[in-house]
């Protein structure tokens, strides 16, 4: 099954926590165990599983890739300006996956997956969920 999330953003570079979306497409899916892939769409965003407990790890995150790869510098800057954005977003990568076990995603209680957005604001972003049931259960 897959399901397609549409998120807004509504900075430049931010760390959106999709983690609720991604539980209610897995419950949907009735799936009890197996994997979930979160994939982010588009060459300037990416997904991370993260701290969800403080938002400071949030903008810590952001702050780190401002340091490694500054704005304005890039090749790529010539045509819409955003190489930073590019480059943020293929260190980071677009997807992650998380075991579900008994219809409950893998994560830790302080992970939580955020959708990170590098050249926003966007109106819509979209995650695509696919949530694959394991073939032999037991």
């Amino acid at each position: 099954m897959q399901a397609r999330l549409q998120i807004a953003t509504c900075s430049r570079e931010e760390l959106v926590d999709v983690t609720a979306e991604v539980r209610a497409a897995v419950a949907r899916s009735g799936v009890r165990d197996g994997l979930v892939a979160v994939y982010a769409q588009g060459a300037t965003a990416a997904i991370m599983i993260q701290e969800n407990w403080d938002e400071s790890v949030r903008t810590d995150v952001v702050e780190l890739l401002r340091r490694l790869i500054p704005r304005g510098v890039w090749r790529h800057d010539a045509q819409d300006g955003n190489g930073d954005a590019h480059l943020k977003a293929g260190l980071v990568g677009p997807s992650e996956t998380i075991p579900l076990s008994d219809g409950r995603l893998g994560l830790s209680t302080w992970q939580n997956i955020f959708l990170c957005e590098f050249d926003g604001p966007r109106r819509e972003r979209t995650v695509v969920c696919t949530i694959l049931p394991d073939p032999d259960p037991r």
